[in-house]
Formats: C-alpha cells, structure tokens, sequence
C-alpha cells in the first residue's frame, strides 16, 4: 500500500478545502474552518480504507509489482545490447 500517496491525497484536501472554506467566507471561525477540512479528510481516508480501490488498495500493489517486474527486464535486456 502506497501510504505516502495516501497522506499526499490527504494533504491536498486538507489545504484545498481550508483554502476554499476561507475564501467563501473570510469571517468564519475556527469550528467552520475545522468542520470543513475535517470533511475533506474523509474522502482519502475511505478511499486507504478500500482495499478494492485502484489508487490505493490490493489492486494498486499488484499494478506496482507487475509494473516492477517488467522494468527490470526492460533493464536487463537493455544491459545486455
């Protein structure tokens, strides 16, 4: 599982959505600010949570391994010419 993606994903929402929060309403308090990138956080989470899903879950690592294994013949045929 590819956790850095997980928390990079997490950290755009997380800004994008106190960014978009501030802008729509600059007098906002700090309750609405943290209610709104509390909300952004739950997409990311669900989606680490799904072991199903093609970013993150099972399905991710075996497009990782089988991407692995076909550069490292790439590199072997590329030695050998």
């Amino acid at each position: 599982m590819n956790i850095s993606a997980q928390y990079k994903s997490a950290l755009r929402h997380f800004a994008l959505t106190a960014a978009a929060v501030w802008i729509a309403n600059p007098d906002a308090d700090i309750k609405a600010l943290i209610a709104g990138v509390a909300a952004a956080i739950i997409g990311p989470a669900l989606r680490a949570l799904d072991k199903k899903d093609p970013a993150f879950g099972l399905v991710a690592d075996k497009i990782v391994a089988e991407l692995d294994k076909l550069a490292k013949k790439d590199s072997k045929k590329k030695k050998k010419a």
